[in-house]
């Protein structure tokens, strides 16, 4: 069972196979907004849309906290412009 999860005290998004990590979407934060550095997933898991699952909690937690992101990621960057319920979170 894959696990994803936010962990602000490591600055990421993580995903875990049985504990393994398997995937991540890392973050720098302020008070004002979040930057999407960067997205990677094992190529062992690629295809399963764990990336996107990845960007999406890292949404959630930011809404959450009532901040924008601002996504520098190539593929944070992909998914902000095809989902239309990102829009009025970017920064």
């Amino acid at each position: 069972m894959i696990d994803i999860i936010f962990e602000f005290e490591n600055k990421r998004a993580a995903a875990y196979d049985n504990k393994k990590l398997i995937g991540k979407s890392t973050i720098s934060s302020n008070e004002k907004f979040w930057i999407i550095n960067h997205t990677e997933v094992d190529k062992n898991y690629t295809g399963q849309g764990i990336a996107k699952k990845l960007i999406k909690i890292i949404v959630d937690e930011a809404r959450k906290k009532n901040l924008k992101i601002l996504p520098l990621c190539s593929y944070a960057k992909k998914e902000f412009e095809k989902n239309k319920e990102y829009q009025e979170i970017i920064y």
